[in-house]
C-alpha cells in the first residue's frame, strides 16, 4: 500500500501513540510543534521530519509564517492529511487544509468545534438543548439577556480550551466591570446562564458519519471547579446499559450528526440540571479528550482512541475498511491533582484495581479499573481524602479572564 504523508499539527506535548500508530500502519509523519518543546519525549522513531514554530503566547503561532513555512514544505512534498493534535490547534489546521486545498474540516465546520459562540448557535438552531446564551458585543443585547436570565452568568471565552479563562458573574455590576476590563478583546468572550447540575464527558470516534466507539463519563469534579478552587480533579466512566449512559449517546449524536464531523474523534460535554434533569450541551472539540481522559477510557474500554483514530485516518487515505475491535465493559476512574513535590510516593495507593500511576511532575494521577463500578468509587474517594489531607497545592486561579 503506498505511504501517505500526514502532517501533524501540536502546541502541546501530546499525540504521542497516534503518531507512533501511524508511522506503524507505513506513514511518512510530519510533526510541527512549538519551538520551546524540542526537548520532549516526542517518539522520534516515528517522526521523520519536525519543524518548529516560536510562539507569539502559549499556544499562539503567526499564522502568516505559518502558512509561508507550509508553503516550502509543499515544494518537495506531497502532503495527504493534516491532524491537529490539540483543541488549540484545530484552527491552524483547518487555515492549512482550505489553504492548500488538502482533504478535511474546513475553516466553516471548524468553528462548531472550536468557537464556543458558534457550536452553541448551531446546537440551538439543530434543536439541542444548551443553557441561555448571548453574544457580547451589543450593549441593548447584553441588557435584554441580564433582565431575562436570572444570575449567576458565566462570563467564558469563546475559543479558550477546558475551563481556562472562565469566570463566574454574580450581579450586574461584576458583569460590566469584567466587559470593561477585557477591552478589545470583549468579542471573544460570550455570556451564559449558570446551570448548576453534574456535568458529563462523551469521547468518541467517527468514521464515514458512523460514530463507531462512545465511552460517557461523570466528572465527579468537574474542570471549572478545579480551576477556580483548586482542588482533586476526578471523572468515572458510566455502564453501557445506565439510563444516564443512554441519555447521553442520544444527544451526543444529535451534537456530532448537527454539526457536520465527518471522521475522526471528538470530545464533548454535557451537563444534567438539577432543577429540570434535562441534559444540556456545554461544548464539542474535534479531538481527543484532555487531562488523561484516554487513559481513563482504555482502562475501561480497551480502546485506544488516539491510535484508534490513527486507523481512521488510514483507512480513509487508502480506502480502506475500518472496525473498532469490540470494548471491554470494565469501569473505570481517574484522579489528578496537583500536589507539592516533584514526584509523589504512589505505594501508598498501590491496590489491585490501580492499573496506572501517571508520571506528571508535581501531580498525583491513577487510573482505577474494576468490574464492579462501587469498588472505582470507594477507591476515588479513599484518593482524594488522601490527596487533600496530606499532598495537595493549590495555586490560586487569575484574578480576571485571559484570551
Amino acid at each position: 500500500m503506498e505511504e501517505k504523508t500526514i502532517v501533524c499539527i501540536s502546541c502541546y506535548y501530546k499525540g504521542y501513540d497516534f503518531m507512533d500508530e501511524m508511522k506503524k500502519l507505513g506513514n511518512k509523519v510530519i510533526l510541527i510543534t512549538s519551538e520551546n518543546l524540542k526537548e520532549k519525549n516526542w517518539p522520534w522513531e516515528a517522526i521523520d521530519e519536525v519543524f518548529y514554530m516560536p510562539e507569539l503566547k502559549p499556544s499562539v503561532w503567526n499564522l502568516d509564517h505559518l502558512i509561508q513555512g507550509f508553503s516550502y514544505l509543499m515544494q518537495t512534498r506531497k502532503v495527504d492529511a493534516v491532524v491537529a493534535l490539540d483543541d488549540y490547534d484545530v484552527e491552524k489546521a483547518a487555515l492549512i487544509r482550505e489553504t492548500f486545498r488538502i482533504p478535511g474540516m474546513g475553516q466553516t465546520t471548524h468553528r462548531y468545534f472550536r468557537d464556543k459562540l458558534a457550536m452553541r448557535q448551531k446546537a440551538k438552531d439543530s434543536g439541542i438543548n444548551v443553557p441561555e446564551f448571548t453574544a457580547v458585543f451589543n450593549i441593548d443585547e447584553v441588557n435584554t439577556f441580564i433582565e431575562k436570565v436570572p444570575d449567576p452568568w458565566v462570563l467564558k471565552p469563546r475559543s479558550e480550551a477546558s475551563a481556562s479563562g472562565i469566570k463566574k458573574i454574580t450581579n450586574k455590576d461584576q458583569l460590566w466591570e469584567a466587559l470593561y476590563e477585557l477591552g478589545e478583546e470583549r468579542h471573544l468572550f460570550l455570556l451564559e446562564s449558570f446551570k448548576p447540575g453534574d456535568v458529563y464527558h462523551v469521547d468518541s470516534l467517527t468514521f464515514n458519519k458512523e460514530i463507531v466507539f462512545t465511552s460517557a463519563s461523570k466528572y465527579l469534579a468537574p474542570p471549572m471547579e478545579v480551576s477556580h478552587e483548586g482542588g482533586v480533579f476526578r471523572t468515572k466512566t458510566l455502564g453501557r446499559y445506565s439510563d444516564e449512559f443512554k441519555a447521553l449517546d442520544e444527544v451526543n449524536a444529535d451534537v456530532i450528526l448537527n454539526f457536520g464531523l465527518l471522521n475522526g474523534a471528538t470530545h464533548t460535554e454535557f451537563i444534567r440540571s438539577k432543577e429540570d434533569g434535562k441534559y444540556y450541551f456545554l461544548e464539542t472539540s474535534s479531538r481527543v479528550g484532555g487531562a488523561h481522559i484516554p487513559d481513563l477510557v482504555e482502562a475501561s474500554s480497551n480502546v485506544n482512541i488516539w491510535r484508534e483514530w490513527a486507523k481512521i485516518e488510514d483507512a480513509l487515505l487508502k480506502g480502506k475498511k475500518y472496525q473498532v475491535s469490540k470494548p471491554t465493559a470494565y469501569y473505570s476512574g481517574l484522579i489528578i491533582a496537583l500536589i507539592k513535590d516533584r514526584e509523589p510516593d504512589y505505594n501508598q495507593f498501590e491496590c489491585e484495581e490501580a492499573v496506572q500511576f501517571l508520571p506528571i511532575e508535581y501531580h498525583v494521577g491513577i487510573v482505577y479499573k474494576s468490574s464492579d463500578s462501587t469498588v472505582v468509587q470507594e477507591r476515588l474517594d479513599y484518593a482524594a481524602k488522601k490527596i487533600h489531607a496530606e499532598l495537595l497545592n493549590i495555586i490560586p486561579p487569575k484574578s480576571k479572564p485571559t484570551s
